[in-house]
């Protein structure tokens, strides 16, 4: 399946639901405009300069662009410290970090927003008894659902942070495999606010993976402790090769960066092999290319809608994250919907996407995803658990231009089953 292949009816769909998108289109550049404001007033007043971009070797003392871009993270999420590391393997992986720096032996990590991501269940210890778990070593974990519409429960939360083994709630962004909305800022907002007024000193983290420059405030402008993500995702731009990000209160960072390398090391180590530009141009682009995928789901889910298929967030709602999610009800709806994702990337585009037992998920995972870097979600990629209700997740888009066209093969493929 070839881009030539895209249907006639197919482009008059098109051009109807991009008709639709020209309001909310304007509304996604203006959040862009303002978060590339924050992101060049933070390159400015670091002074970033050639210099920055020259990579270390062995240990990475005193390596100029990795101090400077942990400063600029700092600044632009408004927190007082901030660890960006090629060191850190995926977003789970900063996550976990994250989470040990909040709590120790005895005490108890409470989820605000139910059951947590996948690969990040294993890590807590929800799902066996894993070497290295949270639980191995003693720290506790419960959890507060979200009501039936798929709000925060902030009454039952303020009751659950006063039990005394409570150290720190967690705060799950986007929606990860669940059927659930996104959380916008304000809402994590009025957690944070919930949780402080409860007990003062209990910490609040965010797992902000897909949802970094959605909007033009982040999770800790409103007051979170402890924020995550990784650079594969929204603020590596589609140019960082590897890589994750925390950033908060310094305490907590200086915490998870012994976590990450060891105990009297912390963050003074990492060599960054002269990979620093691609994270300083990345991390530049990120606004601009995180609007591109958010147009990329907007025009999703308008053609869902000429299709008659249900997704979520609908066309014209707000985002708080660069996922769409997508109701296709069956097996072999998912194969097809993948198979014309992957068909209109521009790497690996001949491939066929098949389900394969991915490391930390409990049942087969089919990933559509022709990226230049693995894996990497700011990429179109399409993936999901092939289990019902069979939904896909759909993000990315380096340009909206490549990801229109990629929406519009898996729509072909799926009117060709």
């Amino acid at each position: 399946m070839k881009i030539t292949d895209i249907k006639p009816e197919v482009y008059e769909m098109a051009r109807r639901a991009q008709e639709r998108l020209r309001g909310r289109f304007e509304e996604i550049d203006a959040v862009a405009e303002e978060n590339t404001r924050k992101v060049m007033e933070a390159f400015q007043n670091n002074r970033v300069s050639d210099a920055c971009f020259a990579g270390t070797t062995g240990y990475g003392y005193d390596d100029l662009g990795r101090e400077t871009l942990d400063k600029i993270y700092a600044e632009v999420f408004r927190t007082e410290a901030a660890l960006v590391r090629l060191g850190f393997v995926n977003g789970t992986h900063a996550l976990t970090c994250a989470l040990f720096a909040l709590a120790g032996p005895g005490q108890r990590i409470l989820s605000v927003t139910g059951t947590p991501y996948d690969t990040l269940r294993t890590a807590i210890g929800l799902s066996g008894e894993a070497f290295g778990s949270l639980k191995s070593y003693g720290i506790g974990y419960g959890q507060v659902e979200l009501t039936a519409a798929g709000e925060p429960d902030y009454a039952v939360i303020a009751e659950a942070v006063k039990a005394l083994d409570v150290a720190a709630v967690m705060i799950q962004r986007s929606r990860g495999y669940e059927d659930r909305r996104a959380l916008n800022v304000a809402e994590i907002g009025r957690i944070v606010r919930t949780v402080k007024q409860a007990r003062p000193d209990v910490h609040v983290m965010v797992d902000n993976c897909y949802g970094e420059f959605t909007e033009e405030s982040e999770p800790t402008d409103l007051g979170a402790d402890l924020i995550a993500g990784s650079l594969i995702k929204n603020p590596g731009g589609g140019l960082a090769p590897t890589g994750a990000y925390i950033a908060g209160k310094r305490e907590l960072v200086e915490r998870a960066a012994m976590r990450l390398t060891s105990p009297g090391i912390g963050g003074e180590c990492g060599s960054t092999l002269g990979n620093n530009r691609l994270l300083f141009q990345g991390l530049f682009l990120a606004p601009h290319t995180v609007a591109q995928a958010l147009k990329t789901a907007c025009f999703c889910a308008a053609m869902m809608e000429e299709l008659g298929i249900e997704s979520a967030p609908g066309a014209l709602d707000g985002r708080s994250d660069i996922i769409q999610m997508i109701r296709l009800g069956s097996p072999e709806r998912m194969k097809r919907f993948c198979l014309g994702i992957q068909a209109g990337a521009p790497v690996d585009s001949y491939v066929t996407p098949e389900p394969w037992a991915m490391p930390g998920y409990d049942c087969p995972v089919i990933m559509a995803a022709g990226a230049f870097v693995q894996g990497s979600s700011i990429e179109l990629s399409a993936d999901g658990p092939m289990r019902e209700p069979y939904l896909v997740y759909m993000q990315g888009g380096l340009t909206y231009e490549s990801g229109k066209l990629g929406i519009m093969m898996a729509v072909s493929a799926m009117l060709d089953a």
